[in-house]
């Protein structure tokens, strides 16, 4: 979902996965940027509020 065109909102990947909103700013966090060493980005969007993705 953050690889895909226009990211995802933290709200869009707990409906998709079924976790809590701090467990997927956690993934987020300590997974994909700390031991993936992968960029993530935010920005906000209007009309959809903070979208992240990673950025290549």
């Amino acid at each position: 979902m953050l690889r895909a065109e226009g990211g995802a909102t933290i709200d869009e990947i707990v409906e998709a996965t079924g976790w809590q909103a701090h467990t997927v700013r956690g993934a987020m966090s300590g997974a994909l940027k700390k031991k993936l060493g992968l960029t993530i980005t935010s920005e906000k969007v209007d009309g959809r509020g903070r979208v992240y993705a990673i950025s290549d």
